[in-house]
């Protein structure tokens, strides 16, 4: 297995970037393990009963994404050797090289990992819900990242609405490049709220009775169609943004506002 190198970035953030060839590269930030609290409690305006119980999760070292998934390494990626399934070479409906790459299904997502893991020789797949919570939150415990309410200056999600004390904005109607708003949280990463969802490994349960908490994915029922989605979209209301809120559609499904990032393993020594 290739050596991973993790370098420095802005003195706080640590990453690595994989070539896939033709100046196209993936950035993988390191996401430091830790302990945190997963879902919502009662008093967070708009949260479900599907986010609770709020419950504590450990979370081993992995490195994520630092953007969704472009358009440029889906294509660099669909290239690449067929594993299970054919991938389309360019299915986005919003054209753009640096743009998500979206109308993607939770099959396809799995295929791009599959076919990334054996051209890098490195352990590549989706994240696990509590991955991806916890990556997003970054030690907050806020609706968002950024603090308790959003706007379309920090996100790309539909600006008609507005959440908390937030004030109405820019409704887009479509993607916007990935990273584009310049805000990371503190891991490094960005886009973690709105511009598009982001499948998760985990069937979905309509509560955390029973939930892991290693931070494993939740994976009880392999006859399940039904997978996680995570982090809002460009037409949905603020609220769906939020760091806790979880949505779920069957494994087969695509359309214009899924995507992904992907999560590789690392051998700590």
């Amino acid at each position: 297995m290739p050596k991973t190198i993790i370098k420095h970035y802005k003195k706080t953030v640590q990453y690595f970037t994989e070539d896939l060839g033709n100046g196209i590269e993936l950035e993988m930030v390191l996401i430091p393990g830790g302990t945190f609290i997963m879902g919502s409690p009662a008093e967070e305006l708009e949260s479900r009963s599907n986010e609770r119980p709020q419950h504590e999760v450990t979370i081993k070292p992995f490195c994520f994404g630092k953007y969704p998934v472009t358009q440029a390494q889906w294509q660099a990626v669909a290239a690449l050797p067929q594993v299970n399934k054919e991938l389309k070479p360019d299915p986005s409906r919003f054209k753009e090289a640096n743009r998500p790459v979206e109308w993607v299904s939770w099959h396809d997502a799995v295929e791009f990992c599959n076919r990334l893991s054996n051209h890098t020789q490195r352990p590549y797949r989706l994240p696990s819900e509590a991955e991806w919570e916890y990556a997003c939150r970054a030690g907050t415990t806020t609706p968002f990242h950024f603090g308790e309410t959003i706007t379309t200056e920090l996100a790309n999600y539909d600006g008609n609405y507005t959440y908390g004390d937030g004030v109405k904005g820019i409704d887009r109607k479509e993607t916007t490049e990935v990273g584009s708003f310049k805000i990371a949280n503190e891991f490094g990463l960005y886009d973690m709220h709105g511009n598009i969802w982001e499948w998760c490994q985990d069937d979905w349960h309509d509560n955390y009775e029973a939930a892991p908490t290693d931070g494993s994915a939740w994976i009880s029922n392999k006859e399940s169609s039904d997978k996680m989605l995570r982090g809002g979209s460009w037409g949905v209301n603020p609220g769906n943004c939020r760091s806790a809120y979880r949505i779920y559609v069957d494994a087969g499904f695509d359309y214009y506002d899924l995507g992904f990032r992907v999560v590789c393993g690392v051998a700590w020594t």
